[in-house]
């Protein structure tokens, strides 16, 4: 596996809105409710219904967009983009939306996933004449979208998605149209809402909330939807379909005021902080839950145990999240940049600290040093999920398990590493009754547990013989 095509995973939100007249403005700011899920880099592109145009640059939003970009973007339907990039893939030619300009037509190409046989795609397009202008796996499917002669750009699509596999949510602005795609799984979540005549389509519902949008309807796996000046239609590229939610959307990624398959995010944290208080109370004086994915599942623990909840962290808003850094020594100087303790809660206290996830152990082990410089008596670690052992394929900068220290160590051995007084983990049960089984009838209620249990929902195509190789290579 390249190093490029490896390094390409990535965590994004998209957002697009069909027939408004501040189409690029409107796309603006449902952006900047989607922030949370990348701050490398951000793009609007929109349509007058004869030219598309679009600009896009490294950095937030609010960077990208100051010198009146916006009042560039013209035209009532826009999509815009905001990403994060693992090492190797911070660069302007990977920001999207991708825009493409054809002899008779122009595409907007948008994405949030990691397609896994992208390697092999890439390498058979180029023998065939592909020039590929990005190390992005997202250029892939525009490839393979012009190779396609059905003669109908719809019906071109479905044949290209077909060829695509892995996590996947698109989204294409054409001339005349926008196009929204779900993988055959659903990993990551994307939602239809609508102001008054106007169509919008995004990565998480908290973003209707900011731009005024109605809730109408998730988008299903294998999902093809297709706005236009007629309307909405909603068509299949595949009855292929299994629903594999992305369990660490519920555990971390998505907003709290997000709704993913009608599950609100903050209650299913709350119900996983009461479920782990079920499973792992320990005596203690207040509960502290490290901001900000975390303060829902230490509400729940607190509410379950009767033990006070203080804001015993605070966090520094001007900082961007440790998880997502591209390099272990930003991940250790943001940590230290981005949280304090609060003295006059923790001193002299038996603290219980909630947290979402232990990824590398970067973190809780500054955390929990944090909490007893500022005077803590005890420090008992519980994590609202269980052990991160595996790595993700389908979009999420988990690349290898040894980069992931519940794949190399005990729980004990974990405890003494972020020089906790005990640790526990949420079950794998657990975490499925808490966020609710939102599909009962499917594995794991619908989502994919593959993160802690290995257990992917798909072939890992380009990633299989690496990873199988990983896995022997530990056992030895």
């Amino acid at each position: 596996m390249s190093t490029e095509i490896r390094g390409l995973n990535e965590e994004c939100g998209i957002f697009g809105i069909w027939n408004h007249p501040s189409a690029a403005q409107i796309t603006y700011y449902g952006l900047h409710s989607l922030q949370h899920r990348g701050q490398e880099g951000a793009g609007i592109v929109s349509t007058d219904g004869v030219t598309l145009k679009g600009h896009r640059n490294l950095g937030l939003l609010a960077d990208v967009f100051k010198h009146g970009e916006l009042d560039d973007l013209v035209g009532k339907s826009a999509i815009g983009h905001v990403r994060y990039a693992t090492a190797g893939g911070k660069s302007l030619s990977n920001v999207q939306p991708f825009l493409f300009h054809f002899q008779n037509s122009s595409l907007a190409l948008a994405h949030n996933g990691n397609l896994i046989n992208a390697q092999t795609l890439r390498q058979e397009l180029e023998e065939e004449g592909a020039i590929f202008q990005t190390s992005s796996d997202t250029e892939v499917l525009a490839h393979l979208l012009k190779r396609s002669q059905t003669g109908s750009f719809v019906e071109d699509l479905k044949v290209a998605l077909n060829k695509v596999k892995g996590g996947f949510a698109y989204m294409l602005l054409t001339e005349n149209e926008l196009i929204a795609a779900l993988d055959p799984n659903g990993f990551r979540p994307l939602s239809i809402g609508k102001i008054g005549d106007s169509y919008v389509i995004a990565s998480e519902t908290c973003a209707f909330d900011t731009v005024g949008a109605e809730f109408v309807r998730d988008v299903e796996p294998g999902e093809l939807i297709i706005i236009n000046d007629d309307g909405l239609h909603i068509e299949k590229f595949t009855e292929d379909v299994k629903h594999s939610i992305c369990s660490m959307e519920y555990v971390y990624f998505a907003r709290p005021d997000s709704n993913i398959a009608g599950i609100n995010v903050h209650s299913a944290r709350k119900r996983m902080g009461k479920r782990l208080a079920q499973e792992a109370f320990v005596e203690a004086d207040v509960v502290t839950g490290v901001p900000d994915s975390s303060i829902s599942a230490a509400i729940g623990y607190a509410e379950e145990t009767g033990i006070p909840y203080e804001l015993g962290l605070i966090k520094n808003r001007y900082v961007a999240r440790t998880f997502i850094e591209p390099s272990q020594e930003l991940r250790e100087q943001g940590v230290k940049m981005k949280l304090s303790a609060v003295r006059g809660v923790v001193e002299g206290k038996r603290v219980v600290m909630i947290d979402d996830s232990i990824v590398r152990g970067t973190t809780s082990r500054r955390i929990v040093q944090l909490l007893r410089e500022a005077g803590a008596a005890e420090v008992h670690v519980r994590i609202a999920s269980p052990p991160l052992a595996f790595p993700c394929f389908y979009g999420i900068d988990i690349q290898t398990r040894s980069e992931l220290i519940a794949a190399n160590y005990s729980v004990d051995e974990i405890c003494r590493i972020i020089g906790a007084d005990s640790l526990t983990y949420l079950s794998e049960d657990g975490l499925v009754e808490a966020v609710g089984k939102p599909y009962p009838d499917e594995p794991y209620g619908g989502l994919c547990m593959a993160y802690f249990n290995g257990d992917y929902p798909t072939e890992l195509f380009d990633y299989e013989k690496e990873y199988l190789a990983s896995l022997e290579a530990e056992s030895r």
